[in-house]
């Protein structure tokens, strides 16, 4: 039987089969635990060429096939400056996994390497202004983007490390500069090292990076700080192999009781301001967060 299916089939059914715990219900659970898609939603699905948003695009094009939910999807590639080569690569993927790319092209690449300091920041920003830009000429309402659960940790821990924040990455955002449009990210429960074993299993090949800035060994601080939180976590796996699940189901159960300060919508708060509610109030509260806990957990078992 699997002599006779092509590629792509090949590739969804390791999804379905042999990767699904890994991959198609993290997928889903995301989608349903954040509220990703409604009815009606046209999302574009933005492909770099990587193999985070290659799966992604699959994943979505599954999952139009049997969802109750009302949806459309574009398949966005945004070629920032891409080599000849990496584009080909790029489309030659896009068709082996049945993909119907749309590409766009932009000059990111040319603008950022002008840049001497923080271009690969300036790189990501104006990545994202295209991309928003361009899924809304298409007609859509929400860009998703293949950020997975590694990302999360990693950028979390970083913040708390480089800039004395304890701060994460949204699953869903609405766009400040374009009204209307908000930012998903269904990758978000799935773990990077899942990707990979998918992406050697099908014996497929992606992007690494394609970045004339990374070639050029040219990277910002905060790409360097980013490879070293990586490599952190890493190290801390050899001792504690749950440190991963330790540090994402962190950030579903955070304890703003034991925390002297916090943000909210741009604005500092202190403990002080609920310092004299009364018992039944803090015991209302507790019962919400354990409630919040206990659905967490069993998401992610």
């Amino acid at each position: 039987m699997k002599k006779d299916m092509t590629p792509a089939q090949l590739a969804e059914r390791s999804i379905i089969k042999k990767y699904r715990k890994e991959l198609w219900a993290p997928f889903v659970t995301a989608i349903r635990m954040y509220g990703l898609i409604q009815p009606g939603d046209r999302i574009a699905v933005c492909i770099s060429g990587g193999k985070d948003s290659m799966l992604m695009a699959k994943l979505f094009q599954m999952l139009e096939k049997i969802t109750e939910i009302p949806f459309e999807t574009t398949y966005l590639v945004m070629d920032p400056g891409y080599k000849a080569e990496n584009r080909r690569l790029i489309e030659q993927n896009a068709e082996t996994l049945a993909i119907p790319i749309q590409i766009a092209e932009s000059p990111i690449f040319a603008i950022a390497e002008k840049q001497t300091k923080n271009p690969c920041y300036l790189c990501a920003k104006m990545r994202r202004g295209y991309l928003y830009r361009f899924a809304k000429e298409a007609g859509c309402n929400k860009i998703a983007l293949g950020h997975h659960r590694d990302d999360v940790i990693v950028t979390t821990v970083m913040a708390m490390f480089y800039a004395s924040q304890l701060q994460g990455m949204m699953p869903r955002i609405r766009s400040k500069n374009f009204p209307g449009m908000e930012l998903i990210r269904p990758m978000y429960r799935i773990f990077e090292e899942d990707i990979i074993a998918w992406k050697r299993y099908n014996g497929l090949e992606f992007l690494q990076c394609a970045c004339a800035l990374t070639e050029r060994a040219e990277l910002d601080e905060s790409e360097s700080k980013r490879q070293e939180v990586k490599s952190l976590i890493k190290t801390l796996k050899k001792t504690n192999p749950d440190i991963e699940k330790s540090l994402f189901n962190a950030i579903h159960t955070v304890e703003t009781d034991t925390f002297p300060g916090w943000k909210e919508r741009g604005t500092i708060h202190s403990f002080l301001e609920k310092w004299d509610q009364t018992e039944d109030d803090r015991v209302q509260l507790s019962a919400a967060g354990n409630e919040a806990d206990r659905s967490s957990q069993e998401a992610d078992s």
